[in-house]
């Protein structure tokens, strides 16, 4: 038998690699955009059209290369920032591996510019798919430019698992902005389509946030910072009033890395408990600045994910800063020791002498003694039944204790009675802490959900609107105006069509706002922007490639929305109508999100109870 192992080609190899690497337009702009800002340069433009998958191009005034590291660069595990493995544990530049180049020119075309502030021509290199078309001196300004055109042309099959425009533009801002936010002090440009979307002038990471995240957070926002011999911790947090329901607002940097961390996110929330309502997230913009030998960058191919020597500290550490940061600006309670001036207002004069109480017993009273005493009027109702029936009533005490506990029970029974009675008035519906309905029914007891119940009404009647292009709308008396960030502009933009089938009449304002000039009939004005924040997350969380996705993220956001609001208690005839609409509904046992609407409760489970 021959052999069968052999070395992969070259080229392969680095189409394999990009696998890792390079998911869509976004990843190869993250590598671009740390390279820049490994190059120490103090301005960087990117230009992206359609979404990134025609052409990326991100220009730095930094160091730049020379002649022969230009062509080394796009060489497999060629870098400039390792030379033995014990710099892994020393990393404080963005990229590192020499990975990057190689997998990204593998699978798209790409051209370079370069040249150095020391040399009077640069550098030119065109690659297609691992190819070097060209290598040649050229004139060009100090600095590098990266050009990259039809990412995964020659892989078609990976080409096709892009999505939309809309989502790979979503994914190129959400990068850009990682990296803006990481370093304030890099001017930063992003154009998209010939058009300028941001424009991030230095400044610090206040100013960086504003810019980015809009004009609102100047006054959402707390600075807070800790220092320790193990770690530094600074950044800004939101105020709890400015809490939402999605989770956009949220980062963390480690030596000025952009990284994911479940465990920290916890600490923030944890230090938010009983602050923010529940379902509500905070927002953050936190760095953590730490000795590199005390983590570990070299766990996942994008390195969004670290590894700490001690994360429990650091845990500690950003609770107890978050805390103290809200306390501090008496945004949770906090205890007060100062003396309390209530006692310093006394209705009598301080200087008045204090005569001691005396306490005065009759030594011959006989608790005993069978004569009338002050106890007979509180059992004089009992005494008179007793007379009626001939009986001779009785005064002492123990008696009068004994009659009184053999009269309660009966007013429990008439209370019983009085709760069956009121049942059978509201055909067995009873209403449990306004979110269940109870009924009684031939198997045993038969409970709703009445939230769940309320979320598959509102669907449904939105999707029978929506299906037949009736939606009703309610103009209002003064049109609300809704301004978002770029990513989640583009997110309701997607979403426009669907929006006002369901019964919005909304315009386009500008500059990333709407106007609302009408609702469907049953949403509260007031509730707008979180209805809309709604539409957002729901998309981030539930999007698809289905046709129908857009339009079931508007119609079950809607409907999650309206249920929230109309949950309240409910009368006899109301419970009546529900009952019967719930019924009439397509799908009355379960609700939009999957969830159980009712449950029967058998008469074995009831007797288990009591066991």
């Amino acid at each position: 038998m021959s052999d069968i192992i052999q070395v992969l080609p070259e080229h392969v190899a680095n189409q394999i690699a990009a696998g890792e690497v390079v998911q869509r337009p976004a990843s190869a702009l993250k590598e671009f955009l740390e390279n820049s800002i490994d190059a120490g340069s103090s301005k960087i433009d990117v230009v992206a059209k359609d979404g990134g998958k025609l052409l990326l191009q991100i220009t730095d005034n930094g160091c730049g290369m020379s002649f022969t590291d230009a062509r080394m660069a796009f060489e497999r595990h060629a870098t400039s920032k390792i030379r033995k493995a014990e710099d892994l544990f020393n990393i404080l530049t963005m990229g590192f591996r020499g990975e990057a180049l190689a997998s990204i020119a593998s699978v798209a075309q790409v051209e370079l510019k370069t040249r150095r502030h020391e040399d009077e021509l640069g550098t030119q290199i065109i690659i297609e798919g691992s190819n070097i078309i060209k290598h040649e001196v050229c004139s060009c300004p100090v600095g590098t430019t990266f050009v990259i055109k039809n990412l995964f042309y020659n892989i078609p099959a990976r080409r096709n698992f892009l999505k939309t425009l809309n989502i790979e533009y979503g994914h190129i801002l959400d990068e850009f902005t990682r990296v803006a936010m990481a370093h304030p002090e890099v001017e930063m440009n992003l154009y998209h389509n010939d058009l300028l979307v941001h424009k991030l002038p230095k400044g610090n990471l206040k100013q960086r946030i504003v810019s980015l995240c809009g004009n609102s957070f100047k006054e959402k926002l707390l600075h807070f910072g800790e220092e320790t011999n193990y770690v530094t911790i600074d950044g800004f947090v939101g105020k709890p009033d400015t809490a939402k329901k999605k989770r956009g607002d949220q980062f963390f940097f480690v030596n000025k890395r952009f990284i994911k961390h479940p465990f920290f996110h916890h600490a923030i929330s944890a230090a938010y408990d009983d602050i923010i309502p529940t379902g509500h997230h905070p927002s953050y913009f936190i760095n953590i600045t730490i000795d590199p030998k005390n983590i570990d960058v070299n766990i996942h191919p994008t390195k969004t994910e670290i590894k700490f020597d001690d994360e429990k500290t650091i845990y500690g550490f950003l609770k107890a800063s978050v805390r103290q940061v809200i306390g501090q600006f008496h945004l949770s309670p906090t205890l007060e020791f100062e003396m309390n001036d209530t006692f310093n207002n006394l209705p009598f004069d301080k200087e008045r002498p204090i005569i001691e109480p005396k306490i005065h017993i009759n030594p011959d009273y006989n608790p005993f003694e069978r004569q009338a005493s002050s106890y007979i009027p509180k059992t004089q109702n009992v005494q008179t039944s007793y007379n009626d029936k001939h009986e001779k009533p009785s005064h002492s005490l123990f008696e009068q204790q004994r009659i009184i506990e053999i009269e309660e029970p009966k007013n429990i029974q008439t209370t019983i009675e009085h709760t069956i009675s009121e049942e059978k008035e509201s055909k067995d519906f009873i209403q449990i802490s306004d979110k269940y309905i109870v009924s009684n029914v031939k198997s045993g007891l038969m409970v709703i959900d009445k939230t769940a119940a309320l979320q598959r009404i509102y669907y449904e009647k939105l999707v029978h609107s929506y299906e037949n292009k009736q939606p009703l709308c309610q103009q209002l008396i003064f049109p609300e105006t809704l301004t978002f960030i770029e990513k989640d502009y583009i997110i309701i933009d997607e979403l426009w069509d669907d929006i006002k089938k369901v019964g919005f009449d909304i315009e386009n304002f500008g500059q990333n706002a709407i106007i609302i000039h009408g609702t469907p009939p049953d949403c509260n004005n007031d509730d707008l922007s979180e209805i809309f924040d709604e539409f957002i997350e729901q998309h981030k969380t539930t999007y698809s490639t289905l046709k129908s996705a857009s339009r079931d993220i508007v119609l079950k956001s809607s409907a999650l929305r309206l249920a929230a609001r109309k949950n309240n208690r409910m009368n006899k005839h109301e419970i009546e109508h529900f009952i019967d609409t719930l019924f009439n509904c397509n799908e009355p046992y379960l609700s939009p999100m999957g969830k159980q609407v009712m449950k029967i409760i058998n008469i074995e489970e009831l007797a288990n109870k009591f066991e």
